[in-house]
């Protein structure tokens, strides 16, 4: 975990008032402990997006919310069906999984 001088210094763009800003909004998650704020590297890594989306990709403030929670519903998908291709993997037999590439590949087509 970082506290949160390491993690401006991370980032030329980025200034503790964003990161205070952006905590007081949720966008960032953090841990308070007595004496300031703890970063997990998924927290750096949300920051990073969050600079990449206003400074490279000019999304202004009002949107960053709903690009922001695309994202996550986004990512989240992407979890839970990796997770699917787990359990799929460990538990379905061999002509069950390649029933379903073959249906998904139908489905491209």
């Amino acid at each position: 975990m970082i506290d949160i001088e390491t993690l401006v210094a991370r980032f030329p763009a980025l200034t503790r008032a964003d990161v205070e800003r952006w905590i007081e909004m949720k966008w960032v998650r953090v841990d308070q402990v007595d004496d300031g704020y703890r970063f997990h590297e998924i927290d750096a890594a949300r920051v990073d997006l969050i600079l990449q989306l206003r400074d490279d990709m000019d999304v202004n403030e009002d949107a960053l919310p709903i690009v922001l929670s695309l994202l996550d519903q986004l990512f989240d998908a992407r979890r839970r069906l990796r997770d699917l291709d787990d359990a799929l993997a460990q538990a379905a037999p061999d002509e069950v999984r390649r029933a379903i590439a073959e249906r998904l590949l139908k489905r491209q087509a």
